[in-house]
């Protein structure tokens, strides 16, 4: 295998990667290419096959004109092997044809130098399963699992450190002062035992997840739902870039794969899947959070949800996973480390990070008054920060004393 894929835990990001000649490896970045994240037919097809031999395999079948001629590649390169009854081959070759239907329009645009000439441009890296450095828990989602990684980390980021035991923490991308707080104490809590926080990246609990995991120098990592080179949302480019410097940001899809839908539930798996278990803060009726928690349970993840009043819909969804028994009611901040470490519970008491470095902290607590309130608009304003990231900030420091909130709006704690 080529030296281009990095072999564990240090590597400089500044060498980007180079050309690849392994044929395994270029047969598993053209998979990449061809399939949507979490394509369980392709899964089973590499898993039964190996990347090369199925990637032939499917190019032969997209020749073939009638489908039982397309099944009957499958079926001769199946013979072949040493063991031609497998459980599974069933599934197999029912998803077949359906598979070649979604991979026959992009097998002839595979690029797959294209693809490392982009990753090397934002200076990423590449991660293929079985190497030094995997995130051996991904393996649990089976034939649903990342074909490969794309990272981002710092020169010095020891990735068998980042991905190492962690708590995925999830919620409203528009949480209320409250969830940000709770979130704020969970990150905390998880960094002072020296768990890895894990979120998605997006506005509001994700972003006060990794703001907190930054601050307090612990391992974050965020995973993203399209190509590594897109940083997304916009408005959390620096909070994103910040976090490859301190920890590593992850995508499956090839760069210049755009974020949508269907590519946010399935990054939802990988969060899932990275972490040892997950909460969710605060989340509504229909929030992707709950997409997280429900592939969290499918892996056999602890799931735990923070309360919050019973009339708010903020946390509607987080009431009903209890309620439907899918969920442990989390009713200290110090319990979120018992998820993963049963007997490590009991005297753990949440030390909120020391912010007082944090330059996005900074430019907040420059703008406020010292006497007279400031409106949330304002600050945002003074501090050129958008509305969510500053109120975020604003709960953060109010929870570590920094600033009080009043009827005129924010201001510098005055004890």
């Amino acid at each position: 295998m080529s030296g281009h894929v990095v072999p564990g835990g240090r590597g400089a990001v500044g060498q980007g990667i180079g050309p690849i000649e392994d044929p395994a490896v270029r047969a598993r970045l053209a998979w990449s290419a061809i399939t949507e994240p979490g394509d369980g037919v392709a899964g089973m097809l590499v898993a039964r096959l190996g990347t090369e031999a199925a990637l032939e395999v499917v190019r032969a079948a997209l020749e073939a004109d009638a489908r039982a001629d397309r099944v009957a590649v499958l079926d001769r390169r199946v013979e072949m092997l040493d063991d031609p009854r497998a459980t599974g081959d069933d599934d197999l070759r029912g998803g077949f044809e359906a598979g070649l239907r979604r991979w026959g329009p992009r097998v002839r645009a595979i690029d797959v130098d294209r693809d490392l000439r982009a990753a090397a441009q934002v200076g990423a890296r590449l991660l293929v399963p079985g190497t030094p450095g995997w995130p051996v828990g991904l393996d649990d989602l089976g034939p649903h699992a990342p074909l490969l990684l794309w990272v981002r980390a710092g020169p010095e980021v020891d990735l068998a450190a980042v991905f190492g035991p962690g708590i995925a923490l999830v919620g409203s991308r528009a949480n209320t002062v409250y969830g940000a707080e709770v979130t704020a104490e969970l990150a905390s809590a998880s960094a002072d035992a020296g768990l890895c926080v894990v979120s998605g990246g997006a506005y509001g609990v994700d972003a006060v997840a990794h703001r907190v995991a930054l601050a307090a120098r612990t391992p974050t990592v965020a995973a993203l739902a399209g190509g590594i080179d897109q940083l997304y949302p916009a408005g959390n480019t620096e909070l994103l870039r910040r976090v490859a410097s301190g920890g590593a940001i992850v995508a499956e899809s090839p760069p210049g794969t755009r974020p949508s839908r269907w590519r946010f539930l399935q990054r939802n798996r990988m969060i899932a899947a990275l972490a040892g278990a997950v909460v969710v803060v605060e989340a509504g009726a229909r929030s992707g959070a709950l997409n997280t928690a429900h592939h969290a349970a499918q892996l056999g993840r602890p799931v735990a949800a923070v309360p919050g009043p019973i009339t708010a819909s903020s946390s509607a969804g987080c009431h009903r996973l209890v309620a439907e028994g899918r969920a442990s009611l989390l009713v200290r901040c110090s319990d979120v480390v018992a998820l993963v470490r049963p007997d490590d519970a009991a005297d753990v008491q949440p030390r909120l990070a020391a912010v007082h470095d944090d330059p996005t902290m900074l430019r907040v607590l420059d703008a406020l008054g010292l006497r007279q309130g400031v409106p949330v608009d304002e600050v945002a304003r003074r501090a050129g920060l958008a509305v969510t990231e500053t109120l975020d900030t604003l709960a953060l420091a109010e929870l570590v004393g920094r600033a009080e909130h009043t009827s005129s709006g924010w201001r510098t704690a005055t004890s």
